[in-house]
């Protein structure tokens, strides 16, 4: 009794363990699921804000607004591109611990373009804006240059997977119209593949056309001297008879004499 009693509270205590395991796990993807959609709302909501700004506020405050979202734009799209990639091709964990250190350069420039934003010094602000020009360019150019580089690379593994395939593909091709193939000198027809003998086939082998006998003159046949021949030799061999006599039939002694014929 002991015994089940301790079996199954170990199995309320396992169950309990388990239950606990998976509401952690569930509660865990559900708040990452949550702060994921609210960090690209903030994004989303941001960049809307920034192009809003870009065309509704012209001057130093505009221009810090589009270097902001120019900045913005491309350092997503490189993460995006590089995860996406470090999956199949695992060279560019590289280049993604690069990206990891270019973009704390990126959101180092965002912040203090966000605090430039407030200023209200505009003279200070358009003195400072084309050093901020230029770190942003540079930030760009890396940035791109990052993931044009990952997206050439897998461009070019893709080309050539395609073009090796395509080789493959054409070689079964061939083989599967083989019998479109014409035979070489070496290797004979077969039985099903034999042409049908034409008439100028059947005269190449002649080795003669119907004109060419036609053309030759005809020759009188011996028929005569044949027969001379033949006669010469019946006259010649001597002569048998038609009809081979009768052979005489034996006598048996068993056998009666035949009796003669009495004459009266």
């Amino acid at each position: 009794m002991e015994a089940v009693i301790a079996v199954v509270a170990l199995l309320f205590v396992l169950f309990l363990a388990v239950g606990a395991y998976a509401t952690v796990k569930v509660v865990g993807a559900a708040r990452r699921g949550v702060d994921r959609t609210i960090t690209q709302a903030r994004r989303t909501v941001e960049d809307t804000t920034l192009r809003a700004r870009t065309l509704a506020q012209p001057g130093a405050v505009g221009e810090l607004a589009q270097l902001r979202l120019k900045l913005r734009t491309s350092m997503r799209a490189t993460q995006d591109s590089l995860r996406a990639g470090v999956a199949e091709d695992s060279s560019l964990h590289e280049s993604l611990a690069l990206f990891q250190r270019l973009s704390a350069h990126g959101h180092e420039l965002d912040d203090d373009l966000k605090r430039l934003e407030r200023e209200p010094d505009r003279i200070e602000l358009s003195q400072r804006l084309p050093a901020l020009k230029e770190r942003t360019e540079q930030i760009v150019k890396a940035a791109d240059s990052l993931r044009w580089a990952a997206r050439d690379r897998a461009h070019k593994f893709a080309d050539d997977d395609l073009d090796l395939l395509s080789e493959q593909i054409d070689m079964e091709a061939g083989a599967l119209r083989h019998w479109t193939k014409e035979p070489t000198d070496d290797q004979p027809l077969t039985s099903w593949s034999d042409p049908k003998p034409t008439a100028g086939t059947r005269q190449a082998k002649n080795g003669a056309s119907p004109a060419a006998d036609l053309s030759k003159p005809s020759q009188p046949k011996p028929q005569a001297s044949a027969r001379a021949e033949a006669a010469e030799r019946a006259a010649q061999e001597p002569t048998r008879q038609a009809i081979t006599p009768p052979a005489p039939q034996p006598t048996y002694p068993w056998q009666k004499k035949p009796k003669p014929e009495s004459t009266t």
